[in-house]
């Protein structure tokens, strides 16, 4: 299922954490039944080609997306904090998410998808999205982060890169029924960047990746 992009109006608002001040840019659907809120990883922003090619489909489907800027980004700086700090600045912006009064789906890519899955009961999330989950350091599968994965507590989808190496998904745990959920996109790396000789092209690439969340967001109630 592709779908065009939503057409109503993008708005972006700050909202002061304990780490200083975040950025949230909405992508609003006509009649929202969700928010979909979703934070970058380490080593980019909210331009990151699957944060984009959700924000533009979700919103025809009912579903708005958030994207936020975490402190550090807005602040112009090249490195990211402390995953405790990262924490507070997602804390930070969770009124402002929750403003609309719908079910949020806490998400992210990479660093982002760990904020989201250590934060997720805590913060009362509807579920949590976990794009390119970051299941161990490139070559350090010994150095696991599943117990955060496992730990989320509510309804999770896991989106990964059959290529990915910070965790392929045949490395990932079998987990109890209901734990998480996983949609592979073959060949894509961490970026979901899929080589010219894969199988698939990058635009079926992020296909997979939409398609995906649509039906799971669906399936959620």
């Amino acid at each position: 299922m592709t779908s065009e992009p939503s057409e109503t109006t993008v708005t972006s608002e700050t909202a002061d954490t304990d780490a200083g001040p975040a950025r949230i840019t909405w992508h609003p659907a006509e009649n929202p039944r969700l928010v979909l809120a979703l934070s970058h990883g380490a080593g980019g922003g909210i331009e990151a080609r699957d944060l984009r090619a959700l924000a533009a489909a979700l919103p025809a489907h009912g579903v708005s997306v958030a994207l936020v800027e975490q402190p550090w980004r807005v602040a112009g700086k090249k490195l990211a904090p402390a995953p405790k700090t990262l924490d507070t600045g997602w804390r930070g912006v969770w009124p402002a998410l929750t403003a609309p009064g719908l079910p949020l789906i806490a998400g992210g890519r990479s660093a982002g998808a760990r904020v989201a899955c250590r934060t997720a009961r805590e913060l009362g999330a509807h579920a949590v999205l976990a794009l390119a989950f970051p299941l161990h350091p490139p070559g350090k599968p010994e150095k696991s982060r599943a117990d955060e994965l496992l730990g989320a507590g509510v309804p999770t989808l896991v989106v990964q890169g059959g290529n990915d190496p910070f965790g392929r998904p045949p490395e990932f745990p079998e987990a109890p029924e209901g734990t998480y959920d996983l949609v592979e996109v073959p060949y894509a790396d961490h970026g979901f960047a899929v080589p010219k000789r894969a199988g698939i092209t990058q635009e079926q690439a992020l296909a997979l990746i939409t398609d995906g969340v649509l039906k799971w967001t669906g399936s959620l109630g």
